[in-house]
């Protein structure tokens, strides 16, 4: 995104996996030969014979496994909708055992409750078709490797997916992506919803991803988003810009007279949904 940067030249060696090249190596795309029972056969070897691949039931596989040093710099990936909260996506930086990003397919992108929605922002968008794509920056030193589990009993077929990455030194104090998904119920008696917890050291919040189903009647934007830091006992942010519905940049109703309100500006990511915000 930094444009002013576009024309300069750089060391970064630019390396892409997909289903048609796995490894992202250099020299390894396009090398399937098509069966007889493959849509290619007719044009033979480097013609789209592998576009995808299929999510065995109940299997892990991995998309990515790269030795770096290096940096993800997009994700675009398409699937049956079926996928979206069935489906979990983990990554790892060097070597972790635990993941750093632990989320349901579909909320990596905003696409929350398993629906699917259009997503107009400068980090995440999803494009009316059903195209998503991330553009995260997400540095590593070692290696990056990348999972995706599949919940159902059943396979899911048609996954499609490119993951672009260059390889170049990393600064010694850059910051790794971490993400995780909660989901709770509140009561009268605990009516707060915990967003984020037990974090703790150096580090940007960069971002939210909300889902409300709306279990009662009445306005629920007004819900006030309180940020408490280094363990302080009251909130550092709090007030009318922490009103949830601000959060998202909107203000009095995303939705009046039954019509919606959507965000238009690269910043906001809200969708065109009704009873969801993301």
């Amino acid at each position: 995104f930094d444009m002013d940067r576009i024309y300069r030249l750089s060391n970064e060696i630019s390396r892409s996996i997909s289903a048609e090249n796995p490894s992202g190596e250099p020299n390894k795309g396009a090398l399937g030969v098509p069966s007889e029972n493959n849509p290619a056969k007719y044009l033979g070897k480097g013609w789209k014979v592998r576009p995808c691949i299929t999510l065995k039931a109940k299997e892990i596989t991995e998309l990515a496994n790269i030795e770096g040093p290096g940096v993800i710099r997009h994700i675009w990936l398409t699937v049956d909708p079926k996928a979206y909260r069935a489906t979990i996506l983990r990554f790892y930086w060097d070597n972790e055992k635990s993941p750093s990003i632990e989320v349901p397919l579909g909320d990596f992108f905003a696409n929350v409750h398993g629906l699917r929605f259009n997503v107009n922002s400068m980090i995440v968008s999803v494009n009316p078709s059903g195209g998503f794509n991330c553009y995260w920056p997400m540095p590593f030193q070692k290696r990056a490797r990348i999972t995706i589990e599949n919940l159902l009993e059943e396979d899911i077929k048609g996954f499609f997916y490119q993951i672009n990455y260059g390889l170049i030194e990393i600064e010694e104090n850059a910051a790794y992506l971490h993400a995780k998904w909660n989901r709770s119920v509140t009561t009268r008696e605990y009516p707060e919803h915990v967003i984020l917890d037990h974090v703790s050291g150096e580090g940007h919040y960069v971002g939210t991803v909300v889902g409300w189903t709306q279990m009662s009647n009445g306005w629920w934007g007004e819900g006030e988003v309180k940020f408490f830091i280094d363990g302080e006992e009251n909130p550092s942010i709090s007030g009318e810009p922490g009103v949830l519905e601000k959060l998202f940049q909107h203000r009095f109703a995303v939705i009046r007279s039954g019509r919606k309100k959507r965000g238009k500006f690269p910043d906001m990511g809200f969708t065109d949904g009704i009873s969801q915000i993301q």
